[in-house]
């Protein structure tokens, strides 16, 4: 398993995108086709840095406020297709603990979502491969 990327949240898209791409030094690079605006910016090229708009995330989730609170919404994990996804799907069932699957627009990369309290989320997202596993 390694880190695999960061999602920040802003209400300035384009200040934090020119921020991580003109002074940090990263790469814009190609984005699936999510629901809500926002950029991938990428480092030797990996996307690490996930941008979302706080003004579409409040519109998707029905906010009754047109802005969602700037943050760093959730870290991310690879981890490795097959037994390695089955193992993790295991040992959250062992414990008990609750988790959301979802799938990457346009990848099909499969993503799990734990919520450890309110507003602290872990993701882990595998390849394709390990479909059949969840």
């Amino acid at each position: 398993m390694q880190l695999d990327h960061v999602t920040l949240v802003t209400p300035d898209l384009e200040g934090a995108c020119r921020f991580f791409r003109d002074v940090v030094g990263l790469e814009e690079g190609p984005r699936p086709p999510f629901r809500v605006d926002g950029h991938w910016l990428y480092a030797n090229g990996r996307p690490v840095i996930h941008l979302v708009d706080a003004t579409g995330a409040a519109r998707l989730r029905g906010a009754a406020s047109a802005l969602v609170a700037p943050r760093i919404d959730h870290v991310a994990f690879r981890v490795a297709p097959g037994a390695g996804w089955r193992a993790l799907v295991e040992r959250l069932a062992a414990h008990r603990v609750p988790y959301q699957l979802a799938e990457v627009p346009a990848s099909a990369e499969l993503q799990l979502f734990v919520a450890l309290a309110p507003d602290v989320v872990v993701e882990f997202v595998t390849s394709p491969a390990a479909g059949a596993a969840a």
